[in-house]
């Protein structure tokens, strides 16, 4: 392996943020999906697979959607701290952020992206049980009626009391990208920017 340098990891950095755009749109990208991972006091370290929604390279964020009344979205109400991984295994990268999350519910940002989020998808928000509730025998959490087709439009906007958008302001990303012949491993944050770290 050539020698890697503090330009080859910028360039690396960059390539894995095109990586994640892509992966908004593109279910067949690895970064499509990512696994969350929260705290709370009473139920401990949770982690859970989202679906990428959105990316702003500048910030650096990234956004997922919920239900607000999930344990996830419970979670990140109490304690704000949270991590985000990815992992491509064809290419052999992983991606770690540590992240700060907020919360958009009932508001100008959850109903642009409501406006545009399809009625398959509105569906997912019409349930009478909240996420992870017991219940006393198997419920598919959508209103029967459209559990072969789409909703009706006007009957769709039930589910958006129960919608929200969680982005996630990335404080730090840790990338690793596997070699046989020598791991490449380094940390970016606002402040230090770039700096190696060992595999």
């Amino acid at each position: 392996m050539a020698n890697i340098t503090n330009k080859s990891i910028v360039e690396i950095f960059k390539r894995e943020l095109d990586f994640l755009v892509d992966g908004i749109s593109n279910s067949g990208n690895p970064y499509h999906f990512f696994y969350l991972s929260t705290f709370d006091t009473s139920d401990g370290v949770e982690s859970r697979t989202v679906v990428l929604r959105h990316v702003d390279t500048e910030k650096p964020s990234i956004s997922f959607n919920a239900d607000s009344r999930s344990p996830k979205v419970k979670h990140l109400t109490n304690n704000t701290s949270c991590s985000a991984l990815f992992y491509d295994n064809a290419r052999r990268v992983q991606i770690r952020a540590k992240c700060d999350a907020h919360i958009s519910h009932l508001d100008d940002i959850s109903k642009e992206v409501w406006i545009n989020t399809p009625l398959q998808s509105r569906k997912c928000y019409m349930g009478d049980y909240s996420p992870s509730s017991i219940t006393s025998d198997w419920q598919p959490n959508i209103p029967r009626m459209y559990m072969k087709r789409d909703p009706e439009r006007s009957d769709s906007e039930k589910g958006f009391e129960n919608f929200c958008v969680v982005s996630l302001q990335i404080k730090t990303i840790d990338v690793l990208e596997l070699h046989h012949n020598g791991h490449i491993r380094f940390k970016w944050d606002p402040i230090n920017k770039f700096t190696f770290l060992a595999p």
